[in-house]
């Protein structure tokens, strides 16, 4: 499968391949397009969506002695400090497994970032290039810093630079995605409203999303890190009451499932409020909240895809794997998408399928 290159003319009409473990294994795939996500789920289902707004979480900046660095800010730690990975010359248009490390820098390390002060505070045991940073300034100024000098997080595989606007979901809210919850970005409100109209409720949590991949073997090694969450009582309480009522809960994004199932597997279950998380899914997790997930397109060589094992059996997603290197489907975070819900395909077959979307 190949990445997609660049965002598609349309945030919310890209191909959606629709899996269903409930179906019988030789009809378990649909392809449809995402305006006709609406068809697949029913009234009493619940969609929660991650609302964070992607950061430009990229500063190039230079060392004491002039020697060019790169700093990807990976979490938040406080009013003027932010986890971060650094990494050596060049830019986005080099692999990360190919770019130069950074030289080890020890603590006290003064660098800049254009107009912007930091200095090396501690090292994770992680790696030398996984750092904390603290900012000369804090609050707002950092903030207002940060979004002059700073851009988005991206790969080589992109064919240009991304503005900020295309790495942010319509819903976006607060400032704390380090990359884009990339599985809501095609979701737009005339779905949202589309999803409502069928009698499907959506909610939302906030979930810091880190990075996907550094070159550095140990911290991939450990990725994803443990972030932060924050889910509303709203949200809380509308996942009791869909399941309640026999409905489904569908998270929109592996920073969703992991933001709920971390809170659900704490002691006392489910509960609202700020938390992390290092709950990593993996093929053999059975979850207590969710029921499916919508995703990005993966390859079947990646992570991501293999934790969609925890939704669907392996075989079924070795066929659908099959199904879209064959039907060309477009990965990563600006390609295409895929639901994996027990029963969608049922549900859909219980009525007419939409013309599409009123524009």
């Amino acid at each position: 499968m190949k990445p997609a290159t660049t965002y598609p003319e349309r945030r919310d009409d890209v191909r959606l391949l629709v899996i269903d473990p409930l179906a019988p294994a030789s009809a378990a795939l649909r392809e449809a397009r995402t305006p006709a996500l609406p068809d697949f789920l029913a009234a009493g289902d619940l969609l929660i969506v991650n609302d964070a707004a992607t950061v430009p979480a990229s500063l190039h900046g230079r060392d004491d002695a002039g020697t060019e660095i790169e700093a990807r800010l990976v979490a938040a730690r406080g009013d003027d400090r932010f986890s971060a990975v650094l990494f050596g010359a060049g830019d986005w248009h080099q692999r990360t497994e190919d770019r130069p490390p950074p030289a080890v820098y020890p603590v006290g390390t003064r660098l800049q970032f254009g107009a912007i002060a930091a200095e090396i505070d501690a090292h994770s045991s992680a790696s030398p290039r996984l750092v904390e940073l603290r900012f000369a300034a804090g609050g707002d100024a950092l903030w207002a810093a940060l979004y002059r000098e700073g851009r988005p997080v991206q790969y080589s595989y992109l064919a240009h630079d991304l503005p900020l606007w295309a790495v942010q979901t319509v819903y976006a809210a607060r400032p704390w995605a380090f990359e884009m919850p990339s599985a809501g970005r095609p979701l737009s409100w005339e779905i949202l409203l589309a999803l409502r109209r069928k009698g499907v409720r959506w909610a939302s949590l906030t979930h810091a999303a880190g990075l996907s991949s550094t070159g550095d073997p140990a911290i991939d090694a450990a990725l994803p890190l443990a972030e932060r969450y924050d889910i509303p009582p709203a949200t809380v309480h509308a996942v009791a009451d869909a399941h309640a009522r026999g409905g489904r809960v569908i998270a929109v994004g592996t920073t969703v499932v992991r933001a709920l199932e971390g809170a659900a597997a704490k002691p006392g279950g489910l509960h609202a409020g700020p938390g992390e998380t290092d709950l990593i899914i993996t093929p053999t997790f059975r979850p207590r909240v969710i029921d499916g997930i919508l995703s990005g397109a993966h390859a079947a060589h990646e992570s991501h895809f293999s934790l969609l094992a925890a939704f669907a059996g392996p075989e079924l997603l070795a066929q659908a794997a099959a199904h879209a290197e064959r039907a060309g489907f477009l990965t990563h975070e600006l390609g295409d998408s895929m639901l994996v819900l027990p029963g969608a395909l049922a549900t859909a077959d219980a009525r007419p399928l939409a013309a599409g979307i009123a524009r």
